[in-house]
């Protein structure tokens, strides 16, 4: 399973001398890229041929090239696969598949529209990503060494940004226009129709078309009612706003690769916050989002106490407070509150009925997740110049307005050492100093990709220059644990699991010191505050004593991020998580594939037939064994991490609900728990018919079964009028009080809901 590409292994990559042998014709690309690829396994060489490798134009085909083609169409789940060209007509290509199912097919007709060709192999982009990013440094021959050695041995793993755009000519000139940043966080949108479209939606899809993630927190907007003076109206609220942003979001192809990745966030306190936790349960609504719900401490404490929370907003009917409002408020409103502004309660509700309400949907849907908003800002450390609104898609990076961070990754599983073997299978040791090494290396190379990126606002620009937020994660822990025979769980496993991520995060500390030192410490940097932070407080002095002395070049350095397309590609672990089952089947955009972890092969079984108990998958782990394995890396984390917690179908809310309280209480700054079965799309699955049921799947509201109490913060327009006959269930009537008269459809009377 290790990606050196020094010491290339025999994988099942189609070999050019097989090839050959069935008569079929391969340009000299095709050849040389099969050739240099042979590091990937045949899921690993897709992907990155899809996602990473650079592109031909249209019209630069010809016979024998290799393609990455759709073998099997789908409006969602299209199904990617690599083959030869062997014919071609005006319109179509005859392709023979040399991956997955059709590869000992005849040929297939596929148009020219749904083909690329790929130019180069793994070794050509690692050597392309390593001088792009050296280019950078005032000696860049001797960095670009040293990063594509570091590339080509598998230490360390840029993300899909990185790898995809990163690209300069023989002068040294970017030749991209596509960001390397994974992540973003745009300002909350202003309270007001021309702020909300033509500020932050522009803005939101010219970040997508250029290949990164969006975070918006959508607490600055007045909730649903409000008053409107200057149209004498109601506001539709923060919600309905929401969703023209995800509506957007499924028609941006991002970067020519992916669609866009968008992240919407709420405020515990927002008189619109019930609706928001409810959302994912209409039907369309908010179907292109991930969404999250910002918990802050004295809410945390309200649940806690069994109090009572209000609900509130600023008090848009007084006359003082609209002057302040259109240049003061941004959503806090704590600091609001502490300025001695009005507000207005919409509703007060208890603590508890509101948190059990979250944790029902997020046990029924795997949403919204939960981002301890006031501890991520407690621990982090911008704390004293940037607070911290809202994370990225995936929840791993807490970012400002107009935060960015790019994402680099130590795979770890390409640092442990063969050292000899025994009746159960190979045994191995960790290799501390190259990962010290490794960790240094990453941290320079991410802090060049700040400099090589090209910026598509200058608020962006302006923001990253002066505080060089990088992020350094890791893939494969899992396959590590098990190379070196520990469980999960047990505490020799939680100890490793501590010094490695201390290590990590030590080392990537004092790399950055050392660049302070060499290039000058991040503009924004004052020593007595930034030792203040929560994260910086519980470093070891001697790393303190360093920033104290000289400074620090990036504001953070380690985040642990989801991994689980380049993880997926470089065939090992992703993320922080363990592996999902040792056999299963994975849908994804390349279409639905069985995976198998090789890895078991290496190891004789017990005597029953079943696995080494070092052997643990994510439903083999228990609850809590999930929350405190994030915990443990948490404390050496100072952005946050992805991490799901799996638990099985039959899970209860209420034990649900004391996880999250756990996780808490553990110092997690966020947590989603996914229960097995929840979703009628599953995307990791032992069955096999999942295939079957994600392509049938039609989201219905009836489905997502919203208790009839809940009906009174649903809105859904199908365009039918009362009186018709419901969409959904075809048996009962739509009418305007109450909705389907047999399902818990919404009303849909034209003009919009009105069950109230």
């Amino acid at each position: 399973m290790s990606l050196n590409l020094l010491q290339k292994n025999t994988t099942d990559v189609p070999l050019v001398e097989d090839l050959l042998a069935k008569g079929l014709k391969l340009t000299d690309k095709a050849r040389d890229i099969l050739n240099n690829s042979t590091s990937l396994k045949e899921m690993g060489l897709i992907i990155f041929m899809d996602r990473y490798a650079i592109k031909a134009k249209r019209d630069d085909f010809e016979i024998g090239d290799l393609v990455v083609a759709i073998s099997k169409d789908h409006p969602k789940y299209p199904k990617k696969d690599l083959g030869i060209i062997v014919s071609e007509d005006e319109h179509n290509f005859q392709i023979q598949m040399v991956t997955g199912v059709y590869k000992d097919d005849v040929p297939m007709s596929i148009s020219k529209l749904q083909c690329d060709k790929p130019l180069e192999s793994i070794y050509d982009a690692y050597t392309r990503v390593g001088k792009a990013v050296a280019s950078k440094e005032s000696e860049p021959s001797k960095w670009q060494a040293k990063f594509t050695e570091e590339l080509l041995k598998g230490h360390i793993q840029p993300a899909g940004r990185i790898m995809a755009g990163a690209n300069v000519d023989e002068t040294g000139k970017y030749t991209s226009n596509l960001t390397l940043y994974n992540c973003y966080v745009i300002p909350s949108p202003g309270d007001s129709r021309a702020s909300i479209v033509k500020d932050t939606l522009y803005q939101m899809v010219e970040i997508f078309s250029r290949g990164g993630g969006v975070g918006i927190n959508l607490s600055t907007l007045r909730p649903r009612y409000a008053y409107i003076r200057g149209v004498n109206g109601k506001s539709s609220g923060s919600v309905s706003w929401g969703n023209l942003y995800s509506n957007a979001t499924g028609l941006i192809e991002q970067g020519g690769s992916r669609r866009g990745a968008l992240m919407l966030m709420l405020a515990d306190w927002h008189p619109d916050i019930e609706e928001f936790i409810a959302s994912k349960h209409k039907i369309g609504f908010l179907d292109n989002a991930n969404i999250s719900v910002l918990i802050s401490d004295p809410f945390m404490k309200a649940v806690k106490e069994d109090a009572i929370w209000p609900l509130e907003f600023p008090d848009l009917d007084d006359t003082e407070t609209k002057r302040l409002y259109d240049t003061e408020w941004d959503g806090d409103l704590f600091n609001w509150k502490k300025k001695g502004y009005k507000t207005h309660v919409y509703k007060n509700v208890k603590a508890r009925d509101m948190w059990q309400k979250l944790i029902q949907s997020a046990w029924k849907s795997a949403e919204p997740g939960i981002v301890f908003i006031d501890h991520y800002n407690n621990m982090s450390n911008s704390w004293y110049y940037n607070p911290l609104i809202c994370t990225n898609p995936c929840g791993e990076q807490g970012l400002p307005a107009w935060g960015v961070c790019n994402l680099g990754h130590l795979a770890l599983n390409n640092f442990v050492v063969k050292t000899g073997e025994d009746e159960i299978g190979p045994l191995y040791d960790f290799d501390w100093d190259a990962l010290k090494d490794a960790t240094s290396t990453l941290v320079r190379f991410l802090d060049d990709v700040i400099d090589l990126t090209p910026y598509i606002f200058e608020e962006n620009k302006q923001n990253q220059l002066s505080e060089r937020r990088v992020g350094c994660g890791t893939l494969g822990l899992a396959e590590v644990l098990i190379r070196l025979r520990l469980k999960i769980g047990d505490k020799e496993a939680t100890d490793f699991v501590d010094k490695l991520y201390r290590t990590i995060a030590v080392n990537a500390y004092m790399a950055s010191v050392d660049l302070a030192k060499e290039k000058g410490a991040f503009d924004k940097f004052e020593v007595d505050k930034f030792l203040e932070s929560g994260f910086m407080k519980g470093m070891p002095e001697d790393v303190r004593t360093a920033v104290k002395e000289f400074g620090i070049r990036n504001v953070t350095l380690t985040t642990q991020a989801p991994t689980g397309t380049v993880g997926s590609m470089v065939g090992t672990s992703t993320g922080i998580e363990p592996f999902y089952a040792f056999k299963y089947f994975q849908q994804s955009r390349l279409g639905f594939h069985e995976v198998e972890i090789d890895l078991v092969k290496e190891y004789a079984k017990k005597e029953d037939g079943s696995l080494q108990d070092f052997f643990v998958s994510a439903m083999d782990m228990g609850p809590e064994d999930h929350i405190d394995l994030q915990a443990t890396i948490q404390r050496w984390t100072d952005s946050s991490i992805s991490k799901t917690a799996n638990v099985p179908s039959d899970f209860t809310v209420d034990q649900t609900m004391k996880l999250y309280e756990y996780a808490f209480d553990t110092g997690c700054k966020g947590v989603t728990i996914y229960r097995d079965g929840s979703r009628d799309e599953q995307i990791l699955s032992t069955d096999k018919s999942a295939e079957e049921k994600n392509a049938e799947h039609k989201p219905t509201l009836a489905q997502a079964d919203v208790p009839k109490e809940d009906l009174e913060s649903v809105e859904i327009v199908y365009g039918s009028e009362v009186g018709e006959t419901c969409p959904i269930c075809k048996k009962g009537i739509m009418v305007k009080v109450g909705g389907c008269t047999e399902c818990n459809a919404g009303c849909g009377f034209k003009g919009g809901c009105d069950m109230k």
